[in-house]
């Protein structure tokens, strides 16, 4: 048999501080939970044991506490986020029918201590997952240890046996209960022998073999004198120090391993926790079957009546559509083909594989029928109905959607993790072949009610069905629509860029003495930091530190440093966009990126294969990217880029008297903001001192402190606080909304936008100092970043509007960050450059002007 013993209270303090934040929408913290799960998965996947057992510490003085009352003094307290997280840990493993194991007086070392004699007297093998290294004396032939840790925030372990200890210390396991006795512990404030570290008591024990050794034959060992004066002093301290150290064998607990065979787990229970910590994919791979999550008292004597299925084929499926005036539209994809499709409506849906002949048709006249339809992507309903030149309409809801505008933070808003988190019913399913696309019908009404009633509650029905669900039509049309790319103009910047690189690479090798892989970090560290010499932070296990950051603070020190940093800009260039476009490259000559709707937290939409809005511009070498974005044969781009909107929108909630007034009065805010903060006329702010303000004006509101506003601008940080306390006495309504941000984020639990746009703040009740900071800084920039979201989402809505409704040949195809790309035939150029400016510019009533600039031309860069 083989036993899995977990040191529970270590694995959750491993969790607690190597997972990322994790929080329920009301700001429960879960990520020790979480983390504790991933790892005991991880570890259970390696091991493969008969059984497991859990030991906790009791929070209560041990023995060890009455032989040295000291025992573990100083250390800090438990975070009461951490403390929490505790109860629910343990409610979990009970539910899922794991033992537990607590004996007052004892650590749950001791547990695993008893335990490991245990399996050993019944030749059982013993496996001790831990993250601390106490344990590694209890390894024997019968009893290993996983020594669990979390790496970029995921559980990994490191199996320990007797040759991984020999490999690592040079003794044996049970020697290491001496090595502690002479280094001692500080993180358990064990004294050991003073002035002896790690490194001399390995030593000591690795030649004499025991502390018992030593101290019998002092006088005779082979040491320096100054370490026998320091082994003598602290003689009591060491024996002391012995027995603090040793974990105890003989803890009152159940001895016969079989005892901890796994109970029958109670399943409902388990779903019903996790799906309360909203942690619905640890529900899947615990294989925990979610239908048994018991029902709330007033659900169980009223029953939802079952959902009948029929399967219909494309004529009795337009009948449906046309029968009813509200239904659900839910579809079976794969890629972007639709393989199958079910309305629900009421206890009826209707299934309609995907066969050919007269399909779509069908699912187009569904799509654009009925007053009222729901779906679960209206993006990609759209997508597939405008390719084939059909429309969709009438879509008030969209479970997807509508899960991200409730709750920014989460990963995935599929229809059945959200009918999970809101509790959706989950009707029984009547004549239904098995397949995902009747599981999400089953609770998809259910899940409309739930959502539309949360959307209603907090009052977010305007950004939902004026904002999100016309937007989400107009991105798949832009989707479709794509952006032409000159191919040969693309391959000739590649081949410069190819030139460029080999004359870099060269320099490179000449600089540094020798050739080496420049893209190998270890390579690189090992040339920069040893053959060459250059300054270096700790050497870590896989090697020397050569990132971004690493290589700007590297420059000066030698030439090579600006070489390499070049070198990686035109790599990057070349293999991410002069290669990456050509790969992305559609056999209509246009890149079709895809439009993230629901996953920043600010409610900007992001892009991703390929990702356009990271097309460098901030250097001459990477805008000319932009020169390979051209109109087709006979179009025009007009580009247009709102003018400062953050700073815009700053002014018009901060309410601050003086910023509205230059925004309305049209002057440059960054030479308005010198002027003020240096005290001097307009007309003698020099172009760095308007730099310097610029960087207050778009830093300050993000809480930029003095020390990386120095960093920023070249100053020194007492200038820089200064230029802060300047700006803050000239902008007074600035500083107040920064203060009224977080104390209102505080009261509430959020910070919100002007359409209504959320985002949940936990971090600002948190003990972690850190963590709070970052909360405040989201509670100012976020109510801003949101609304500049808000803010172009409604003006890409208006804009494809106006551009139908005024018959244009025009089409909106690119949005990146604050700038939106019109292509548009020549003769409707001008109508579409003024229809782009007035819709920007119109887009919301602010108390300060929206200022859009545009631009024409036959490429993205001479349009912008």
């Amino acid at each position: 048999m083989k036993l899995l013993a977990v040191d529970s209270n270590s694995i959750m303090n491993r969790a607690f501080y190597g997972i990322k934040l994790l929080t329920t929408k009301d700001g429960f913290y879960t990520n020790a939970v979480y983390g504790f799960m991933s790892m005991l998965l991880s570890i259970i996947s390696e091991v493969g044991p008969d059984a497991a057992v859990f030991a906790f510490d009791v929070h209560a003085p041990t023995f060890r506490h009455g032989m040295f009352p000291e025992y573990k003094a100083g250390r800090h307290a438990t975070p009461p986020e951490l403390l929490a997280q505790f109860p629910l840990i343990k409610e979990l493993l009970a539910d899922l029918g794991y033992p537990i194991l607590e004996v007052p007086g004892y650590e749950a070392d001791d547990i695993l201590g008893t335990l490991a004699r245990d399996c050993e007297e019944d030749g059982d093998d013993c496996v001790i997952a831990t993250g601390d290294r106490d344990s590694l004396q209890l390894i024997t032939e019968k009893t290993t240890v996983r020594l669990a840790a979390t790496k970029m925030g995921r559980p990994e372990t490191t199996m320990m046996d007797v040759p991984a200890v020999a490999e690592k210390y040079g003794v044996a396991p049970g020697q290491l209960i001496d090595v502690k006795a002479l280094m001692g512990d500080s993180s358990d404030n064990i004294p050991g022998v003073p002035g002896i570290g790690e490194k001399t008591a390995l030593a000591l024990i690795s030649q004499y073999g025991s502390l018992n050794y030593i101290y019998d034959n002092l006088d005779s060992l082979d040491v320096r004198d100054s370490v026998r004066a320091k082994l003598s002093a602290g003689r009591d301290s060491a024996f002391l120090s012995r027995t603090l150290g040793t974990i105890v064998k003989d803890a009152p607990i159940p001895h016969d391993v079989k005892d901890y065979a796994r109970r029958e787990p109670d399943e409902g229970a388990a779903a019903l926790l996790l799906s309360k910590l909203e942690m619905y994919k640890m529900i899947e791979r615990l294989g925990l079957d979610p239908a048994k999550i018991p029902a709330p008292a007033e659900k169980r004597a009223e029953k939802a009546p079952p959902l009948r299925f029929t399967a219909v084929e494309p004529e009795e499926l337009a009948g449906f559509a046309a029968g009813h005036d509200s239904f659900g539209v839910l579809a079976d994809t794969e890629g972007d083909d639709v393989r199958a499709v079910c309305l629900v409506s009421g206890e009826e849906a209707a299934l309609c594989e995907n066969t050919g002949l007269g399909f779509d048709g069908a699912l187009m006249r569904a799509l654009s029928g009925g007053e009222r339809k729901q779906t679960d992507d209206l993006k990609l309903l759209s997508r597939w109905a405008y390719s084939r030149g059909g429309k969709t309409a009438s879509f008030d809801m969209d479970t997807g959607l509508a899960g991200y505008i409730l709750n920014v933070t989460a990963t995935d808003y599929s229809a059945g993790r959200l009918a999970l988190e809101y509790g959706a019913e989950k009707r029984e399913p009547l004549g239904a072949p098995s397949g995902e696309v009747c599981d999400r019908a089953a609770v998809f009404g259910s899940l409309c009610e739930k959502l539309s009633e949360k959307i209603e509650q907090n009052g977010q029905d305007f950004l939902l069905r004026e904002i999100e669900l016309p937007l989400a039509g107009t991105l798949a049309a832009m989707e479709l629509a794509g952006f032409e790319i000159d191919p040969d103009g693309l391959r000739g910047y590649g081949e410069e860029l190819s030139a460029e690189i080999e004359k870099l690479e060269a320099s490179i090798y000449e600089l540094a003495g020798e050739r080496f892989n420049i893209l190998s970090p270890k390579q690189l560290g090992e040339v920069l930091f040893e053959h060459l010499g250059l300054p270096t932070k700790k050497k870590t296990k896989s090697g020397y530190a050569t990132d971004a950051k690493v290589l700007e603070e590297l420059r000066g020190y030698h030439p090579v440093v600006d070489a390499i940093l070049d070198y990686r800009k035109l790599t990057k260039l070349r293999s991410t966009y002069v290669d990456g476009l050509l790969a992305a490259l559609a056999p209509d000559g246009r890149v079709h990126t895809r439009f993230n709707q629901k996953e920043t937290r600010t409610g900007r939409i992001s892009s991703l294969e390929p990702n356009l809005q990271n097309i460098p511009i901030r250097t001459e070498l990477g805008s000319r990217l932009r020169g390979f974005f051209r109109a087709r044969e006979g179009c025009l781009l007009v580009d247009a880029d709102y003018s400062q909107i953050e700073l815009r929108v700053l002014a018009h909630i901060a309410n601050d008297e003086k910023m509205r007034e230059a925004f309305t009065e049209g002057v440059d805010i960054h030479r308005r903001t010198a002027s003020q903060i240096f005290g001097l006329p307009e007309e003698f702010v020099t172009p760095q001192l308007r730099s310097r303000a610029k960087a207050v004006n778009f830093g300050i509101v993000y809480g930029i402190g003095a020390f990386s506003l120095a960093n920023n601008t070249g100053v020194t940080t007492a200038e820089a606080k200064k230029y802060i306390d300047s700006y803050l006495a000239t902008y007074s309504g600035v500083d107040a909304y920064m203060k009224r941000a977080i104390e209102d984020a505080k009261r509430l639990g959020y910070a919100e936008t002007i359409s209504g746009r959320r985002r949940a703040l936990p971090e600002l009740a948190s003990a972690n100092r850190n963590l709070r900071a970052f909360g405040e800084r989201v509670a100012r920039n976020m109510p801003i970043q949101g609304a500049a979201a808000d803010i172009i989402k409604l003006a890409m809505v208006r804009v494809e509007k106006r551009l139908a409704a005024e018959g244009l040949s025009a089409r909106l195809i690119m949005q990146v960050h604050d700038e939106l790309i019109v292509e548009a035939a020549e003769a409707d150029a001008e109508k579409a450059a003024a229809v782009l400016k007035e819709e920007m510019e119109g887009a919301m009533k602010l108390s300060v002007p929206l200022v859009a600039e545009v631009g024409m031309g036959k490429t993205w860069l001479e349009a912008h």
